[in-house]
């Protein structure tokens, strides 16, 4: 065993040896946790001593058992073995015990391993037969063990089960969920899928679990029913069993079947991010059994992508090398093929081979269920598939083909793009192709003109695509660069276009932050704006679609000046450059133009407050769109209504409007109407309305448009919204479903984008696997934040706040000596950065915490972060802070009684909810409030009448209460009362 590791521990007494024990037993199963457990052995040798020794070889075959390491186990348990038959006496009930429940370990150890011959498997059965009945233990575990081999070989397996399952349980057999699954899974392989499931019911509904239920049940139990039209329950479980086994080696099998189940429901893209996600299990698990039953599950998927023509689609796979989807398919089907011929060799049957080729045989179950929120398709997954792949455009509309030769191809671009229409994009996109191929050959043609311009045509594009990304500083670059090849070609308008351009680009260019950054932009559109009148009005001669986009440009710099302000006196000039825009289009037939300037005109009534004002002008203008174009204009026009009408309260017309303009867009390349907007504006709408779940459908599609849009950040930020909507909404693994696979992209785990933008996302997911009760994970992730936000020096707020909520979570699992030390960093950066409300919430839940689960012993530690507490809410009542909700104060007096009623101190109890009632005052009329006053009437009701037994002054209290509530009609409130005042009169 490994003694030479850099981290080795050296425990020097057998007390450290055995926190070295408990350290290491809390770490996850893995390398690490297994490595630590040899050194741990060799640590415990030393000391000359059984019991140390006994205990470190317990952890070590647990290390291999659960990391996957079947051929060590056996090793290690003989060595236990061979120490209770020398030294009996070492052996007390609890280690006697550990010690019988792990034969079945070994068992399955050695069934999966196909070198162990079949005769061998059988002599350690009667091994522990004979041990069993020599120490007079149930033979229940044993007869179980001997099924499990049956159904291993294949052989009938009708009597071994008859012999399991028929006999009374003892306290060495499976656990209950393991013996359900067990159970289960005989009824599966008699192909009834429907008692199966009814075997499986409590399992699959958590009433029962342990190490690795109800993970494995839900893994074997997503097919059955499918198979019996229980697709949402199967949904529902893939979302939650996936999270509960991946990476982890000792459930590859596990992992399997979640992606055979994607391969078989339509979401072969989801499948292979899965595999990604596990591409460790390739080179991790050592069980042969569990490979066989992983790489099955693989094959499944990667058969099923290369059927639908994706075999090159790049796949993670094994290391050393990269993979496509058919080069993997192949490695995969060689090993899988040679493993299932190992044991059927060793099992003198063709039972692995034949379950084998039935999964592999088996047809897809549904077409499609959407098993996440975050729908992508295998087109997605190819190499710049998710930026570049085309929206599909709907069939009310059929694009015009793209001239073939390059001069009709140039021709066409330029005549679209001086129309502002979106099928340039397609054009350009074409052009840009051809041009950087190898072979190309610029065309001799006076109407194209010399490739320099061409190239800066295609620049221009480029800078325009760049800054709808939000990257106006590459916009700037690229637009610069254009105007200097239009120079070259001898251009003059393009030039000056150009550099009109490159000047708002640039104005947009984010500055630093600071009290003043809005007038400090206000000012640098006010100085672009001069700067494109000088540029348009230093040349003569400019064609009028060109003297149209410059007056535009001149337009968008005043309206985004006075949507940057705010200030009234930059109305007028704004209104003025929209009205001479809309005249100088309106003359020379723009329409494009034209409806420019009434969109502008309509924004600029909108941000003046003028909000009628403002439909009315996009009600002319969705009139003239209708009749004389351009029809591309509409979804945007039909956008801006209603966004009008939901700033008019009026959420239902802004539905139907936006709803319309999302019809509409469909018929355009998403980017040319902004139907990313479309749908964040109906899921804005959808919420007014009492619609989350359209609300979230539409966030989600939101996203996607923008990631397909090349716009990452935006749609990641749209995607985090989504992410909260669904944890509000209490669609937890929806929610850890969508962040894992978003936090699973190249760019966010490899740090290349906003470090606090992926902070956002995994303060998400942390919250998420608190609700979802997984509080383990929840405190890593949550300490891991807290952690890392320490070094956010110029945001010490959001670090207080993220700390604050760690500490509570660290608090929950009982970790109070952590959590003070989290909640002080907290309290260091609130000094900096004051965040009351939260630091206040902290400092009371801990106390709540210790007072709850330590009793009076932890009644010093809670009192100590009241008092923490009392001092933040008088810093906050000299700043002038108002909380949200109820006072610091009020909410402090309340924890004070919930506190002294935990720890038995009632007198106590009853003094500070009296003084929190003081605070809060009597109940008005109005709802906010009342609630909070009946919880504390609950409360001091509770403690006076059950625990100090003085039930008279107890219900004339909450007598009292109720006739107050009632007569406000606070019914609701009310109930909790009028039961503990029933529970009271009872009892009395």
């Amino acid at each position: 065993m490994p003694t030479n590791a850099t981290n080795a521990p050296h425990p020097q007494s057998t007390d450290e040896l055995f926190d070295a024990l408990q350290e290491n037993h809390r770490l996850p199963y893995g390398r690490t946790r297994t490595v630590t457990a040899e050194e741990l052995v060799d640590a415990a040798e030393r000391f000359a001593e059984p019991v140390p020794l006994i205990h470190a070889l317990l952890e070590l075959q647990e290390a291999y058992t659960y990391g996957s390491d079947p051929r060590k186990s056996p090793v290690v348990f003989a060595r236990l073995l061979t120490l209770f038959d020398e030294q009996p006496e070492a052996f007390d009930e609890r280690l006697c015990n550990q010690l019988f429940w792990r034969f079945k370990w070994v068992a399955n150890a050695l069934r999966a391993l196909p070198e162990i011959p079949l005769a061998s498997l059988r002599q350690w059965l009667t091994e522990m037969r004979d041990r069993y009945e020599k120490e007079g233990l149930g033979l229940q575990p044993y007869y179980g063990q001997a099924y499990q081999l049956a159904a291993h070989v294949g052989e009938d397996t009708t009597l071994a089960y008859e012999l399991w399952a028929g006999r009374r349980r003892t306290p060495h057999s499976d656990c209950e969920a393991c013996e359900i699954c067990e159970r289960a899974l005989y009824r599966i392989a008699a192909g009834d899928d429907e008692r199966a499931l009814e075997v499986w019911a409590p399992v699959l509904a958590g009433k029962e679990s342990c190490q690795e239920e109800p993970a494995r049940s839900v893994s074997y139990a997503l097919l059955p029913l499918l198979r019996t039209g229980h697709a949402d329950r199967a949904r529902e479980l893939h979302l939650a069993g996936y999270r509960a086994c991946r990476r982890n080696p000792s459930m590859a099998g596990e992992v399997g079947r979640h992606l055979e189940f994607c391969a078989l429901t339509g979401n072969e893209a989801r499948g292979l991010e899965l595999l990604a996600e596990n591409r460790n299990l390739f080179d991790e698990v050592d069980s042969p059994l569990d490979q066989l039953d992983f790489l099955t599950g693989v094959e499944v998927l990667l058969r099923r992508v290369e059927s639908l023509g994706h075999g090159e689609l790049p796949v993670a796979g094994y290391a050393g090398r990269a993979w496509t989807v058919a080069g993997l398919g192949a490695e995969v089907r060689g090993r899988g093929d040679g493993l299932a011929a190992r044991f059927d060799t060793r099992n003198g049957t063709t039972a692995h081979s034949g379950r084998r080729t039935d999964r592999l045989d088996r047809a897809p179950l549904l077409e499609s269920l959407e098993l996440a929120l975050r729908s992508r398709g295998l087109d997605d997954l190819a190499p710049g598939g998710a930026a570049g792949a085309p929206v599909a455009v709907s069939a009310s509309r059929t694009a015009a083909p793209v001239p073939e030769t390059v001069p009709e191809l140039v021709l066409r671009a330029r005549e679209l793009e001086e129309q502002g229409h979106p099928d340039a994009r397609a054009c350009w996109a074409r052009l840009r192709t051809l041009v950087a191929a190898r072979d190309y050959t610029h065309p001799e043609d006076s109407a194209v003109g010399p490739y320099g311009r061409l190239c800066a045509d295609l620049l221009s594009d480029e800078a325009y695509r760049a800054a709808e990304r939000g990257d106006h500083a590459s916009a700037v670059d690229l637009h610069e660069e254009a105007a200097g090849l239009y120079e070259d070609a001898g251009s003059p308008g393009d030039v000056v276009l150009a550099r009109a351009c490159a000047v708002l680009a640039a104005a947009e260019v984010p500055g630093e932050d600071g009290e003043d950054e809005a007038e400090v932009k206000a000012a640098v559109l006010a100085e672009a704006h001069a700067s494109v009148v000088r540029l348009q009005e230093g040349v003569s001669g400019l064609a009028p679609y060109i003297e149209g986009r410059l007056l535009r440009l001149r337009a968008s710099a005043l309206g985004v000046r006075l949507q940057t302000s705010g200030d009234p006196e930059h109305t007028a000039p704004a209104f003025a450059e929209a009205d001479l825009l809309q005249e100088f289009a309106t003359r020379h037939d723009l329409p494009t133009q034209v409806s420019g300037a009434m969109l502008l005109r309509a924004a600029t009534y909108a941000l003046s407050g003028d909000l009628p004002a403002a439909v009315a002008e996009i009600d002319a203008l969705r009139d003239r769109l209708a009749s004389d174009g351009p029809a591309w204009h509409l979804p945007r026009a039909l956008g801006l209504r209603g966004r009008l009408q939901l700033g008019l309260r009026d959420a239902a017309a802004a539905h139907a409007d936006l709803a319309e303009g999302l019809r509409l867009a469909a018929a355009w390349p998403a980017d040319a109407v902004d139907t990313s907007r479309l749908h964040s504006d109906l899921a804005q709408t959808c919420l007014h309305l009492g619609r989350p779940d359209e609300a979230l459908t539409h966030l989600t599609r939101s996203a996607e448009v923008d990631l397909r849009d090349g716009k990452r950040i935006d749609a990641f930020c749209t995607y985090s919204n989504a992410a909260q909507l669904c944890l509000d909404l209490g669609r937890i693994e929806d929610c850890i479903a969508l962040l894992d696979s978003l936090l699973a992209e190249p760019d966010l785990a490899g740090g290349e984008l906003d470090d606090r933008l992926v902070a956002q996302l995994r303060l998400v997911r942390a919250r998420a696997l608190h609700a979802g009760d997984d509080l383990k994970a929840a405190t890593a992730e949550f300490a891991a934040l807290a952690a890392e936000s320490a070094g956010w020096d110029d945001d010490p707020g959001s670090h207080a706040m993220i700390a604050a909520e760690t500490a509570m979570i660290l608090g929950e699992a009982g970790e109070f000596d952590r959590a003070g030390e989290v909640a002080d960093r907290a309290l260091a950066a609130h000094v900096l950065s004051p965040r009351y409300e939260p630091i206040s919430n902290c400092l009371r839940e801990l106390a709540r915490l210790r007072a709850q689960q330590q009793g009076p012993d932890g009644l010093a530690g809670a009192l100590a972060h009241l008092d923490e507490a009392g001092r933040v809410a008088d810093a906050a009542r000299a700043a002038g802070f108002q909380p949200v909700g109820r006072s610091l104060e009020t909410a402090l007096a309340y924890e004070y009684g919930r506190v002294h009623a935990y720890v038995g101190a009632y007198e106590e109890a009853i003094a500070a909810l009296e003084k929190a009632l003081v605070l809060l005052g009597e109940p008005g009329a109005e709802e906010g409030g009342s609630g909070e006053w009946a919880e504390c009437v609950r409360l001091a009701g509770a403690v006076e009448g059950i625990y100090l037994e003085r039930p008279a002054p107890a219900l004339v209290r909450l007598d009292a209460a109720v006739a107050r509530l009632t007569a406000l009609g606070h019914l609701e409130a009310c109930e909790p009362l009028a039961s503990l005042a029933a529970q009271l009169r009872d009892e009395g």
